[in-house]
């Protein structure tokens, strides 16, 4: 790692049917082996199931539904003395987004609906209602931290 500069943040263009920053880089975590336009067909169905379903506006649902699985607080190892302890730490804006994009795709990835707009578009549908996978991995992750608070005094 070099210590004179920091990496450079790349220019994302915003995704062409919403014109959304936050919907792009969601795709771009979706897209495997560089395909992109596989990775559009499957957020934009997701978007059309969840449309169809809750009757609202798709975008707000994709929104809340991260909104709800980005988690506050989480834990990191700290080596104190030979020992190593989790110390709860605040998780900066931009990570937060990144987890919940995270976790989301493996959450839905591991459902078994038959294709990967269903799972997508249910997993979206239960993060926008507080529940599914990705909510509980936020739960867990918020009740680690919460039970390491004696060792906040070691942040750095």
């Amino acid at each position: 790692m070099s210590r004179r500069h920091s990496a450079e943040k790349r220019e994302i263009n915003p995704d062409p049917k919403f014109g959304d920053l936050i919907v792009t880089k969601f795709m771009n975590a979706i897209m495997l082996h560089g395909k992109k336009s596989v990775a559009e067909t499957i957020v934009y169905g997701a978007f059309d199931v969840v449309q169809g379903k809750a009757k609202v506006d798709p975008l707000g649902i994709f929104h809340s539904a991260l909104e709800n699985v980005a988690p506050h607080v989480e834990v990191r190892s700290r080596r104190v003395g030979g020992a190593t302890y989790q110390v709860p730490v605040d998780v900066r804006p931009e990570r937060r987004q990144a987890l919940a994009i995270r976790w989301v795709i493996a959450a839905a990835r591991k459902r078994n609906e038959t294709t990967m707009v269903d799972r997508l578009s249910g997993e979206l549908m239960d993060a926008a209602n507080n529940r599914g996978s990705a909510v509980k991995k936020r739960e867990d992750t918020h009740k680690m931290a919460d039970a390491n608070r004696a060792f906040s005094h070691y942040r750095w």
